[in-house]
């Protein structure tokens, strides 16, 4: 099994540029099922998450194919895959493939709106809270599916298609939000979804859709309108940039008191999340080619965040902002008020020297003075690179293990850091 082996003390320094975003490209591409037609999307990241999901969608019948490598002076633009779902050959999500990967959930929605049946694992994926299905299955409920639970399985049916309705989310959740949307676009008649997610992926994705025929109002905001249609349409369509990546460097930047240009990253993705940054102590300032992170020997200053849906502080960066607290110059307070269980991460923080104590919800981080290198082990996507990060910061060597869960959600992440000067490289199992 891969290790990764970071030597710390290093400042990055240089440019690093943003992939395309996971979380949108993994709905764009089950969004595939909602046509006949040929859907290309371009600025895709070469991700573990994103070949296992092809795998699925060639389950169901979707031809891909990816173009080859070429001369690009935007280099730091991603993989253009092409998918066409003529016909929808099997409508089974099989539990050796979902349980991988949660995202892949999601085809439920195409899948019922399309074939109008389907039989699909109940997810698994990153060990951060049991992140139940409720919504989904209620949404789709409310769309005219006839749901069961069997032996695993959601099976689903809508033996005369699904039909508009008024769906309320009684909290936010983006999956959820992602199914009932792709579902709604083939419904008859028209979809409200109120309390939707407003995160800027879930925007991408409606607006991918808009380019494949369907008719939606309200992108961007918490209630959506979708006029359903009888057929999609194919489409192209470029990936956003990967909003969580950016924060993740930008974090790892100010914690080595680095100077780094993020290219391609949007200050507009990302606003409260560089909001708490600046409140570290580091500059951020947004260009023509990105965002540039800088933190010049000034200390590190304590925050108080708590995570929120979009807009507010992401929990996808609360583990990577734990790490930069773990060295601040007093104490910091952190609440997680997304996911349980997403605190996995600070036992191997702590075997670093790092000094945390949790309260429920909540986590306390009085900053040292200096973090020591020694063997820790990821434990999910997030929490893995905050190790990473804190690595980048200690003295002496790193060795983190179980690193396949970074594959499933960072491009070449030891190329990129090795770049700006990281100490960092990959052991593979002989």
């Amino acid at each position: 099994m891969d290790r990764i082996k970071i030597t710390g003390g290093e400042r990055l320094t240089g440019t690093i540029p943003i992939s395309g975003a996971k979380n949108a490209a993994l709905p764009l591409m089950i969004a595939s099922l909602l046509t006949s037609d040929r859907l290309t999307l371009k600025n895709v990241p070469n991700l573990a998450d994103v070949n296992m999901l092809a795998r699925i969608l060639r389950n169901h019948g979707v031809d891909h194919s990816v173009d080859g490598k070429r001369a690009d002076p935007n280099g730091y633009l991603g993989e253009t895959f092409h998918f066409t779902a003529r016909d929808i050959v099997d409508t089974t999500a099989p539990y050796e493939m979902v349980s991988r990967m949660r995202a892949s959930f999601w085809v439920l929605g195409p899948l019922l709106a399309r074939a109008h049946q389907a039989r699909v694992s109940l997810p698994g994926g990153c060990a951060i809270g049991t992140r139940p299905v409720d919504l989904h299955l209620e949404g789709l409920r409310a769309l005219g599916a006839e749901i069961d639970i069997d032996a695993g399985y959601v099976v689903a049916k809508a033996p005369g298609g699904l039909r508009g309705a008024r769906v309320v989310f009684p909290k936010v959740s983006v999956g959820a939000t992602h199914n009932v949307l792709m579902a709604a676009t083939l419904a008859r008649g028209e979809t409200v979804i109120e309390n939707a997610a407003r995160e800027p992926e879930v925007a991408d994705v409606a607006e991918c859709l808009v380019k494949m025929g369907a008719k939606i109002e309200g992108i961007g905001t918490s209630t959506l309108r979708i006029q359903g249609r009888d057929r999609l349409e194919g489409a192209t369509h470029t990936v956003l940039p990967d909003r969580i990546e950016a924060g993740t460097f930008a974090f790892a930047v100010a914690a080595t008191g680095g100077d780094v240009l993020l290219e391609g990253a949007r200050m507009a993705l990302l606003e409260t999340a560089f909001g708490v940054l600046r409140q570290t102590g580091a500059i951020v300032e947004e260009t023509a080619d990105g965002v540039r992170i800088k933190r010049n020997g000034n200390a590190i200053e304590p925050v108080r965040v708590e995570t929120q849906p979009f807009p507010g502080f992401p929990t996808d960066l609360q583990a990577q902002l734990m790490a930069l607290m773990t060295r601040a110059n007093g104490t910091s307070v952190i609440r997680e008020t997304i996911f349980e269980n997403r605190f996995m991460h600070v036992q191997e923080l702590a075997r670093l020297g790092a000094d945390i104590r949790l309260h429920g919800d909540s986590a306390t981080v009085r900053g040292v003075g200096t973090l020591r290198g020694a063997p820790v082990m990821a434990t999910d996507l997030r929490a893995s690179v905050s190790l990473v990060i804190a690595g980048l910061m200690a003295d002496g060597e790193t060795m983190i293990n179980r690193v396949y869960h970074l594959d499933r959600g960072f491009e070449r992440l030891e190329e990129k850091l090795s770049r700006c000067g990281a100490r960092i490289e990959r052991l593979t199992a002989g």
